[in-house]
């Protein structure tokens, strides 16, 4: 029987759920809780990352020279974001493209129109991803007085950061983010490291790695693989030619190849397995406890049965969406395209967007479209077949739906399961 893919939900009307109003009873027998990466500023950068997978959007979605999210849509938004959440604590995320184009001046608004819908007992936080090229003293002393985390995008020491994160002009960027992190610390803003892992830098997983924890001084980092399928500028995940698609382990399911399924920028799997393998067994011997790695903690979690803490590694997925700077909502930020478009917040309540049959069946798929190679894998319940939109490749029998990264993901679990299992049960027994 076939299998609903991500795709097919985007014929499905818009239909609000009974849970997209908020629990009536008073008894809390559900709670609307989800995620939104705003994106004000559109895909509008200072920077010509050579792998970035979001300034074509400049083109795709037809947006102006300088895309701009105006006052009466930012409000409606941040008014909205509020009141469809029923938690004690908000998270907005503020992204791009890169935010801080559009001035202080404008999260000084954006603040301000928070405390004018922030709801008596309920708590904001902001957090803000950025490249770090804008950042001065001024910046860092508004992210530090409104209690702002910055995730810095960096993908390790000189020569590795600087092979892709390039400016218009091709110059690199190494020593302006440098600059970033000096200015963080001196005002003492608290900052994450965001690495993507390419091509190049997965070669590197040691060099990487403690080039951010000891000189950078990460105490938090998120590990990103790069996968771009070679038509993403055009295509939409789970759009692609199915007749097209390598089988898992051949040339074209790899980069490099003139005719691979991805970009050459991209990550290798086997590199993305040994990667996580270099770094992990480096995190466990020295910074097991003092160091958070995304991928790790929640695999640590999920040893221990409970639920993931990423959309990536979860069963399901849907509750992380994006809104662009005109007010269009995408059912996610990798899937910012216009065939997952679930509407406008100026045409639709954001809530009935985001608690809809069409995109309860855009997170239901995630699980729903596995193939039998992976309900059949031994780490499943660690994987769950990672993004959709990295599902490039075909099972060795020929189905479709195989994720991109399954040859270097099976081979980090098979080798950190039984570490896994053991910080597991060191942890438990010490909350005994």
């Amino acid at each position: 029987m076939r299998r609903m893919q991500t795709s097919d939900t985007t014929r499905m009307s818009l239909v609000p759920l009974k849970t997209a109003e908020k629990d009536p009873s008073g008894q809390a027998r559900y709670a609307r809780q989800f995620h939104v990466m705003a994106k004000p500023g559109g895909a509008k950068c200072n920077i010509d990352c050579q792998y970035c997978f979001y300034l074509h959007k400049e083109g795709l979605l037809h947006q102006p020279r300088q895309p701009r999210m105006d006052d009466e849509t930012l409000e409606h938004f941040i008014q909205s974001y509020i009141n469809s959440h029923d938690g004690n604590e908000i998270v907005f995320s503020w992204q791009g493209g890169e935010p801080t184009l559009l001035g202080i001046d404008y999260f000084r608004n954006v603040v301000a129109l928070q405390k004018k819908y922030q709801p008596k007992g309920v708590t904001l936080h902001n957090d803000l991803q950025t490249n770090g090229i804008a950042l001065n003293d001024a910046w860092c002393q508004f992210l530090k007085e409104h209690h702002f985390l910055v995730g810095l995008s960096i993908d390790g020491p000189r020569e590795i950061h600087d092979k892709y994160r390039v400016t218009k002009s091709g110059k690199p960027t190494f020593d302006a983010v440098m600059r970033a992190v000096e200015c963080l610390r001196k005002h003492d803003v608290p900052f994450n490291a965001l690495t993507v892992v390419n091509r190049h830098n997965a070669k590197f997983p040691l060099e990487v790695y403690r080039f951010l924890t000891k000189e950078l001084g990460a105490t938090y980092i998120q590990f990103t693989p790069c996968v771009e399928a070679n038509a993403f500028k055009t295509t939409a995940p789970q759009f692609w030619n199915a007749s097209m698609l390598p089988v898992v382990g051949s040339e074209l399911s790899k980069p490099g190849h003139p005719m691979s399924v991805v970009t050459d920028w991209s990550v290798d799997p086997d590199d993305w397995g040994n990667f996580l393998k270099g770094v992990f067994e480096e995190w466990v011997n020295h910074d097991l406890g003092r160091v958070l790695v995304n991928l790790f903690e929640t695999a640590v979690a999920q040893t221990m049965g409970y639920p993931s803490q990423l959309c990536v590694t979860s069963e399901f997925c849907g509750k992380a969406l994006a809104i662009e700077h005109d007010g269009s909502v995408y059912s996610c930020d990798h899937f910012v395209y216009p065939e997952y478009k679930l509407g406008n917040i100026r045409d639709h309540k954001l809530n009935h967007m985001v608690f809809s049959v069409r995109q309860e069946a855009f997170g239901m798929s995630k699980r729903d479209s596995l193939p039998d190679y992976c309900l059949s894998c031994d780490h499943l319940n660690l994987c769950w077949g990672e993004c959709p939109k990295n599902r490039l490749i075909k099972t060795p029998e020929g189905e479709i739906g195989l994720n991109y990264l399954c040859s270097g993901l099976k081979a980090f679990y098979e080798y950190a399961s039984p570490i896994l299992v053991g910080i597991a049960t060191m942890i438990q027994q010490q909350k005994r």
